[in-house]
């Protein structure tokens, strides 16, 4: 059996992809005024998106507990994996990869190996993708991981928020920031060049943050075949139309494109009307 690839709820991969790559997802853990449930199997975007809307209301999330790696990989190595490769999204963000770091060296780290993809949303999904394509090709555990590395170095994400508020409630960004953004009544764009979140742009309406994505993303390809992913929360039509623009600039050097509602972790911290281009440039 080729080496096994995790990874973790918040890659928001399609479910189709998920299948046909073998992957195993670990669920993070949301908490909506203190109930807890898993993401996209008891908890789910609209369930954040209502909470969120609500005036007074808590809403958390937490990283899987070691433990719960742990399981996992042994019950892959059982199945007959020659290894384990560990894909996840950023520490700066989580304490997803530590806890995967700390059942790895339980289970053995001759067998099972963690990768930080310092994104979140497809640019987490593309590098697992990009390391499950590696094992059905018969990588070892060295050739899997560094495949994903290699995804991760050509991987991009940037994002629109409406608000920065839920994400300085959260922690994700400092109240400096959040505090700029809503005194002049701008609307953020931003991205993770080092795994944290950091204001790139700053725009005065939702139209213009749409445009600027499309800039951003047509940048970032430069002259390089691309695939896409474009996630939204609450907002399917700027989906639509960032994937139509984007569609239309890329022309013909545009390859495989994913649409999907980030889910209830995500929506947690960024909030309604969060729209997100990620850029996987091909090798």
């Amino acid at each position: 059996m080729p080496v096994a690839v995790v990874t973790d709820s918040t890659a928001y991969l399609p479910p189709d992809l998920v299948r046909a790559h073998r992957l195993t997802v670990v669920p993070l853990t949301v908490v909506l005024n203190g109930a807890e449930g898993l993401e996209g199997i008891e908890t789910f975007p609209a369930d954040a998106t209502r909470a969120l809307s609500a005036r007074r209301v808590s809403v958390s999330t937490s990283r899987p507990a070691p433990e719960q790696f742990a399981r996992v990989y042994r019950a892959l190595l059982a199945d007959g994996a020659d290894g384990v490769v560990s894909v996840h999204l950023s520490a700066e963000l989580s304490g997803t990869v530590e806890a995967a770091r700390l059942a790895a060296a339980e289970v053995g780290d001759d067998r099972v190996t963690v990768v930080d993809s310092r994104s979140t949303g497809m640019g987490l999904g593309f590098p697992a993708l990009a390391a499950a394509s590696a094992a059905a090709e018969g990588a070892d555990l060295t050739g899997v991981r560094a495949a994903a590395l290699d995804a991760v170095g050509r991987t991009t994400i940037f994002f629109y928020v409406d608000t920065l508020e839920f994400l300085r409630r959260g922690g994700r960004i400092n109240a400096a920031e959040a505090l700029l953004g809503t005194a002049l009544s701008v609307k953020p764009i931003m991205h993770m060049p080092d795994g944290a979140i950091v204001v790139r742009d700053k725009v005065r309406t939702a139209g213009r943050g749409m445009a600027r994505l499309v800039d951003l993303a047509v940048e970032t390809a430069g002259d390089a075949d691309v695939d896409l992913a474009v996630h939204h929360l609450a907002v399917p039509h700027r989906a639509d139309e960032l994937l139509a623009a984007l569609t239309e600039r890329l022309g013909d050097r545009l390859h495989d494109t994913y649409v999907s509602e980030a889910g209830a972790v995500v929506a947690a911290h960024a909030g309604p009307g969060l729209a997100s281009v990620v850029v996987h440039r091909r090798p």
